[in-house]
């Protein structure tokens, strides 16, 4: 007997076929975590050896930040309104990527700079699609389960990207930042593979949505904008890694081959910490962000006051807060936006999170050479002013729990 369309769209509907989406598209981002954490977690290194100076260096990190995630507003506009998913995810990886490797063959920083910022444009370009297509797979399996699934896929790669890269650094000390970059193109080429086969098998991933007959409301509502007001506040009180590293290196907190594997113990908690503030988020809803900005909050004072051990629990506690947004925080915009305005949604969210991350990163890394406790009760102060905020949009938020 043949297969009606009506049985089709139920067959694809069902978990297995969505968690399965979940992991192909986790496998892609730890590959590609792999890829530009592992370069990340040098950078900043790289452009000091150079000759750029901390300021530079947390303006650059800033600014790739905010170019990474200002655009996402119009990639999110154009994902809505094209509804091409997988064209513009694949070119926000091209170009995501293929900057990477590039940086082995650059000997100025200016150069390097361009590369950095490319690979961050990438990033803007293919996010609020991805996210769009991933938030309607991760509904039948929960929201916060499944993109604190993929995250904790996604950090996974950005624990093993820096192992590499500190590898690398400790056998060839200085001079192996070209072999560093250089090897990182495997894993680009890996990740582009596996997600043109993910588009081979799910062609339309917006089908692994449940369309449940309600009245979707037709505009933002005043939850999701002070919830992009909270989500502003804890991007700029938190400091870029390249600027953490830049300390290390420069304070010698510790050696610089060992700077890569403090960025590794911080992405390692990162997907432990996606898994579980996920799975509680599916339970408790966005309250959960509350407990996890407590933690994150007190990391400054420990990178950038204490010693090797202090700097380590700092990195955990960053790790922490980066676990948190990139789980909950994202899981949380599918449930306070409607489907069609999805990736418009994913598009202002994270582009008022990069806007005020790069001003956040611009006044720390000014304040960083003369006025570094500024720097700490800034950071701390703005994570903590979100908590309030955060707290009035739970009293009217109630997530789709599964």
């Amino acid at each position: 007997m043949d297969q009606s369309p009506q049985d089709a769209v139920q067959r694809n509907l069902e978990p297995p076929s969505a968690i399965k989406f979940v992991i192909l598209l986790g496998v892609v981002s730890l590959l590609s975590d792999m890829t530009y954490e592992g370069a990340r977690s040098i950078n900043g290194p790289f452009l000091a050896q150079l000759g750029a100076g901390a300021a530079l260096v947390a303006t650059v990190a800033g600014l790739g930040e905010l170019i990474g995630y200002a655009l996402r507003l119009l990639s999110g506009l154009v994902t809505d309104q094209t509804r091409r998913y997988w064209a513009i995810t694949l070119i926000g990886y091209c170009l995501n990527l293929f900057a990477v490797p590039l940086l082995a063959l650059v000997g100025r920083w200016e150069i390097a700079v361009g590369l950095m910022l490319t690979e961050r444009l990438g990033k803007a370009i293919r996010n609020p699609a991805r996210d769009a297509m991933l938030s309607h797979a991760a509904f039948t399996v929960g929201r916060g389960w499944g993109f604190g699934l993929h995250e904790a896929m996604d950090q996974l790669g950005a624990f093993i990207g820096p192992v590499m890269m500190s590898g690398v650094l400790f056998f060839k000390e200085a001079g192996g930042f070209p072999t560093a970059y250089g090897i990182l193109l495997l894993p680009a080429l890996a990740a582009i593979a596996t997600l043109l086969w993910a588009r081979f098998l799910y062609p339309r991933p917006e089908h692994l949505e449940v369309k449940v007959l309600t009245v979707e409301p037709e505009g933002l509502s005043r939850s999701f904008w002070l919830y992009v007001a909270a989500v502003a506040l804890l991007g700029a009180g938190f400091a870029d890694f390249p600027l953490i590293a830049y300390h290390f290196k420069q304070a010698q907190v510790m050696p610089v081959a060992w700077i890569p594997l403090a960025y590794a113990v911080a992405m390692g908690t990162d997907a432990l910490a996606a898994l579980a503030l996920g799975y509680t988020y599916d339970r408790l809803g966005i309250v959960v962000m509350v407990a996890a900005t407590l933690l994150s909050a007190l990391f400054a004072p420990l990178v950038f006051l204490g010693g090797f051990t202090w700097a380590i629990l700092g990195m955990v506690l960053w790790g922490i807060g980066m676990g948190a947004q990139e789980s909950v925080m994202r899981a949380a915009v599918a449930d306070l936006v409607a489907s069609k305005r999805r990736a418009s949604a994913y598009g202002i969210f994270q582009t008022g999170y990069g806007v005020f991350w790069f001003l956040g990163s611009v006044l720390m890394g000014l304040l960083y050479d003369n006025f570094l406790i500024y720097l700490i009760i800034f950071s701390v102060a703005s994570q903590l002013l979100a908590i309030p905020i955060i707290l009035v949009v739970a009293r009217s938020f109630c997530p789709v729990r599964r």
